[in-house]
């Protein structure tokens, strides 16, 4: 499975909504993707794919990605924003919340709430 993240639970599996340009099969669509994925296969099951309920007022920025060829991106920490220290029984974890570009706090949010259930 392709994953534009890090690898693991917690990664993303949607990246963004792309158009579809037909239907292949009974379960299979096409996606109009941009230049920047063209390594990646541009038919996908319906299984990968998240229903899109369109909201005028949801626009979202187009933002650069550079993908290595081993379909990954580098991420970069933007700020630090929050830590706890965690003790265990003979040493103490510091745990720290960073903000990473290409990503933004709901984004952030939505991913704790789901290692809280998880």
């Amino acid at each position: 499975m392709v994953r534009f993240e890090k690898k693991g639970k917690l990664g993303l599996r949607y990246i963004r909504p792309y158009q579809i340009t037909e239907r292949v099969g009974e379960v299979a669509y096409r996606l109009k993707l941009p230049s920047e994925l063209s390594k990646v296969h541009d038919v996908f099951h319906v299984s990968m794919l998240r229903h899109y309920v369109s909201d005028p007022s949801h626009v979202i920025p187009p933002q650069p990605l550079e993908i290595n060829p081993d379909l990954t991106y580098n991420e970069e920490p933007v700020t630090i924003l929050d830590w706890k220290e965690k003790v265990l029984r003979n040493k103490t974890m510091r745990l720290v919340k960073v903000l990473w570009r290409n990503h933004s706090v709901e984004q952030l949010r939505r991913l704790l709430g789901r290692q809280r259930t998880g």
